[in-house]
């Protein structure tokens, strides 16, 4: 499929120009660094996130172009620390496309995307990645996190076979998160909040897999979730008579399965 890129490309210059512009002679922007921006930069991509959850094409098109910004920032001020500039790093993405896709510019077969996924991360291997895992960012948020160390290990075979095999881990973590809150209940010496804790931990890094395997993003599903309790709650807020504080659990949960059928 051929494309023109001539208005594109007119488009990215223009924003190059401004951001020129403003680095030059906009006070705020003139104080900026990488550390500074890092913030905001995270800022937006939950803005990015929140726009495809909501389905919104408009919004997901601002935020692509704020986003677009703020790499172009960090690019310019690597120009100015003479560290790397905007092209050193267009190059250095097409070239590890290029190389990661031996299917499309060399003579590699694959028989689908899994095999793809597969190729990626044993070219990475060779690339002077030390691990498999090395990619996965230390910062990502959690249930991301234990999404993408699944995801990537099941590239080599570390995987379970079939999905009701992952369910029956699931009720196996949940079965010793229960006997660890017994220990504590009784109050049995080996029985501690530390195991309790580590437990619960691998209950949701179960579920995440399960969720894996039929094919839902764990952290999408939970934001949906998220969404729906505070609209819920908030209209539980809106049409109580009283304040929270002077109502039953009954009366608010009348109000909550009335909300169900509204929000």
């Amino acid at each position: 499929m051929k494309r023109r890129y001539t208005d594109k490309l007119a488009a990215f210059e223009r924003l190059l120009r401004i951001m020129d512009d403003l680095r030059e002679g906009c006070p705020w922007d003139k104080e900026q660094t990488w550390q500074s921006l890092r913030i905001l930069t995270i800022e937006e991509m939950y803005e990015l996130v929140d726009a495809i959850l909501e389905d919104d094409a408009e919004g997901i098109k601002e935020e692509i172009g704020d986003l677009m910004m703020h790499m172009v920032f960090y690019a310019l001020i690597g120009e100015e620390k003479r560290a790397f500039d905007l092209k050193d790093a267009l190059d250095g993405i097409c070239d590890k496309l290029v190389e990661r896709h031996p299917h499309i510019y060399g003579a590699a077969n694959v028989s689908g995307a899994e095999e793809v996924r597969q190729n990626w991360e044993q070219i990475k291997l060779t690339t002077g990645k030390k691990s498999l895992l090395a990619g996965v960012p230390k910062s990502l948020p959690a249930i991301v996190k234990a999404y993408r160390l699944q995801e990537k290990t099941a590239t080599v075979g570390f995987e379970w076979e079939e999905v009701g095999q992952v369910w029956e881990k699931v009720e196996e973590e949940i079965a010793e998160l229960k006997e660890e809150v017994a220990k504590v209940e009784k109050g049995e010496k080996n029985g501690s909040q530390e195991r309790i804790e580590s437990e619960f931990g691998d209950v949701l890094f179960a579920l995440v897999n399960y969720g894996r395997f039929l094919g839902v993003d764990p952290e999408a599903a939970l934001e949906k979730v998220n969404n729906r309790f505070k609209a819920r709650f908030e209209y539980i807020e809106g049409h109580s008579a009283k304040p929270l504080s002077d109502m039953t659990l009954d009366e608010m949960t009348h109000l909550w399965e009335e909300a169900k059928t509204k929000v």
